[in-house]
């Protein structure tokens, strides 16, 4: 495949990529548009409608605002002034991961590599930008700016890590001197820091990933023992059918989200549905929330049975660094030493920290008007919490692993007396 090819192919593979993502929305409301409306409203309000659900979906803000008449029946102070909505249905973020890894791959097996992603990538972000342009309107207005750059960031990750995985090697790439010039400079790096830094990246990101995995599990068997309170939300709102799939469709959007909010809620800060609330394992302090379904089965504080939640941060934390550790060893050559591990207990705690802390604040914002303007969890008490748990459990799993038979931790002390053992007499 030559150049022009190259380009072309990774160009439509960025373009299908922005199609499936609106259209996931658009297909749906299309169908409404037709059965509901009888084609009798414009069709460009459809499409506004997906565009900026898609915007959202990346994180991007956007100011809205109410039709009067909306705006009183909605029964919240600031309703009737444009306010700000920035709560993200990440669900359309987790598709453009999926579908970005997907084409990072397949621009792998192409012979150049780095022009396909810089062509993947920018023809993605001009078609962010352009639809973002299509979709403003005075009664809602997304940011440009955020438009085009944060739909084409979370594409532009996704596209980088599929072509590292990808399974062809590229004939002809202008990227091996610097994979080169990287790897010798690793290589400068002592192997007991190389060691350290490498288990706590695994580490860290295991033992966010045992969070999240864990919170997604939990959300289902709260949403299996709290069917009935969701079935009634369902029913008080009197939608009709075509209303309730495109309501149940909305919430599917936002399951990535309400799972960040669970495991928040499992590290300890819990999360907000409103300014002054607070949902945690402590308590639950809310007000008049929206009566959206899903809402009925996320979790609430109910005493000592809701405490038990914590304990999953800090086995997460526990059991990656129990089986991490004889890795850790092997890399070392010999025992570590008890400052090693506790540098990379902690390493491991700030790694997961990071992790959790930027997923709890891509997963909060304004959900709209009065004290909606604050909702989801606090990124900096999550990220300090998960931080602070993992990394003692961290330290607490190499320590513990390192006295089973044959795997002893190679303290001061223990060193001490193998120096004065092996002493010539």
């Amino acid at each position: 495949m030559n150049r022009s090819l190259t380009a072309l192919f990774a160009a439509f593979e960025a373009a299908l990529v922005v199609a499936i993502g609106i259209g996931i929305s658009l297909a749906p409301l299309t169908i409404l548009w037709a059965a509901q409306f009888g084609f009798q409203v414009d069709w460009a309000v459809f499409w506004r409608a997906s565009v900026d659900i898609w915007l959202l979906g990346h994180g991007a803000d956007m100011i809205v605002t109410l039709d009067p008449l909306v705006a009183a029946s909605l029964g919240l102070a600031g309703a009737d002034a444009a306010f700000q909505l920035s709560i993200a249905a990440l669900g359309f973020a987790v598709v453009s991961v999926i579908l970005g890894l997907r084409a990072g791959r397949r621009v792998a097996e192409t012979r150049f590599l780095l022009l396909g992603e810089l062509v993947a990538i920018g023809t993605f972000g001009l078609l962010s930008l352009a639809v973002t342009l299509s979709a403003l309107h005075p009664l809602a207005r997304p940011s440009i700016v955020q438009g085009a750059i944060f739909p084409t960031a979370v594409f532009a990750v996704a596209v980088v890590i599929g072509s590292m995985r990808g399974s062809g090697l590229p004939k002809e790439t202008n990227l091996a001197p610097l994979r080169v010039w990287l790897a010798a400079r690793v290589r400068t790096i002592p192997a007991d820091v190389r060691a350290a830094i490498a288990t706590a990246l695994r580490g860290g990101f295991a033992a966010a990933t045992a969070v999240i995995g864990s919170a997604g599990v939990l959300l289902g068997v709260l949403l299996a023992l709290n069917y009935a309170a969701v079935v009634r939300l369902y029913e008080g709102l009197h939608t009709e059918v075509l209303g309730g799939i495109s309501l149940t469709l909305a919430q599917l959007a936002f399951v990535p989200t309400f799972v960040i909010w669970v495991a928040s809620w499992l590290v300890g800060p819990g999360f907000a549905l409103g300014v002054g609330s607070s949902v945690s394992p402590i308590g639950t302090l809310v007000g008049p929330i929206p009566a959206i379904p899903i809402l009925g089965a996320l979790p609430t504080g109910t005493g000592s049975f809701a405490l038990v939640g914590l304990l999953v941060p800090v086995l997460a934390g526990f059991l990656a660094a129990a089986l991490l550790r004889p890795s850790f060893v092997r890399a070392l050559g010999a025992a570590p030493r008890l400052g090693w591990v506790i540098a990379t207990g902690a390493g491991m705690g700030v790694v997961g920290g990071l992790i959790l802390g930027l997923l709890a604040g891509a997963s909060a914002g304004a959900a709209g008007p009065g004290r909606l303007q604050q909702v989801g969890p606090d990124a900096l008490s999550v990220g300090l919490w998960a931080a602070l748990e993992i990394a003692l459990a961290a330290t607490l799993g190499l320590l513990a692993a390192g006295r089973r038979p044959g795997a002893h931790l190679d303290l001061p002390e223990r060193a001490a007396e193998k120096s004065s053992e092996s002493a010539p007499r």
